[in-house]
């Protein structure tokens, strides 16, 4: 995909980064974890991964989010010189990849100093795009993936503070069963209504909809469109809201940090039809955790699926 969240014009300055898409971003990065005994400097390109760094690491260690707001369309994000600093002096980074946050790659090459460790999602997920296809670089809705990620975080901070290994095993740990009681959510509501009819604007979720069992019914032009921030071809706009004219899925996956004219006119027939929609995001809400999240997305995604 040529649209990345975080996809860094040729033009750009080294520590100034452009994103490429809809409303204003935070420009100051967030610590999640700042205790003054905190022995690993952590920094994550979104509080997705921040959170889970934290969870991991806890007063142990100190995270910094760069992106941090749900209400912001981070494709215009500008990281500013205290992301350069903060990459600098980092012990432990974590990005997605897949192309999704390039801007940390960049950065860190031209960091004066080195991260003991880069931790990357997307290659953590061993996924691969299918002949043809494009990866779907939104890991952080792949359970699975998450908890590899999880592995490979307590494993570098093990590395980088050996007295305090017990811990984090224990924090991981703990950690992954509440991964797992995620994991038993999806499949119960797979056991309920696998096969069903849905319909996206972005791929964002669509590896928890897979989980689930759900049948993505969106035109891939359209989506492809939507995320490449391209125009819609006029056919595909048509064929995509008879889906809901035509009652054919039962859910639509809203990604809530993009709109466009195109998005809102999928959203509306969605409404004047009837059908659910559940709205997604591609960064941690305020004032939840990843764990909280997730299991509201499903619980919001269930509540669709049975009216």
């Amino acid at each position: 995909m040529n649209r990345r969240l975080f996809a860094l014009p040729a033009a750009a300055a080294l520590v100034t980064v452009g994103l490429t898409a809809c409303s204003s971003g935070d420009d100051s990065p967030s610590t999640a974890s700042s205790s003054t005994g905190a022995s690993i400097k952590v920094v994550a390109s979104t509080n997705v991964w921040g959170d889970l760094a934290t969870s991991v690491g806890g007063d142990k260690v100190q995270v910094t989010s760069i992106i941090t707001s749900p209400d912001a369309d981070p494709h215009e994000y500008e990281a500013s010189t205290r992301n350069q600093l903060s990459l600098a002096q980092a012990t432990v980074v974590i990005e997605n990849g897949g192309g999704y946050d390039d801007f940390i790659d960049r950065m860190l090459k031209s960091a004066k100093g080195s991260p003991t460790t880069v931790l990357n999602a997307v290659t953590i997920s061993g996924k691969k795009a299918a002949a043809g296809d494009e990866l779907n670089e939104h890991v952080w809705y792949d359970f699975p993936t998450v908890v590899k990620v999880v592995d490979q975080l307590e494993q570098a901070y093990a590395k980088a503070a050996p007295g305090d290994a017990a811990t984090f095993q224990q924090n991981a740990d703990a950690l992954k069963q509440k991964l797992a009681d995620l994991e038993q959510q999806e499949a119960t509501l797979k056991q309920k209504y696998d096969g069903q009819p849905v319909a996206i604007t972005e791929p964002v979720p669509l590896y928890l909809l897979d989980a689930v069992g759900l049948q993505n019914k969106t035109p891939a032009a359209f989506s492809e469109a939507i995320e490449e921030d391209s125009d819609v071809p006029a056919k595909v706009l048509n064929e995509t809201l008879q889906l809901y004219s035509g009652h054919q899925v039962k859910v639509l996956a809203y990604n809530a940090q993009t709109t466009g004219p195109e998005t809102e006119k999928v959203l509306n027939a969605a409404k004047e039809n009837g059908i659910a929609v559940v709205p997604v995001t591609e960064t941690l809400p305020a004032g939840k955790d990843y764990v909280g999240w997730m299991s509201g997305n499903l619980a919001a995604l269930g509540a669709a699926l049975g009216q």
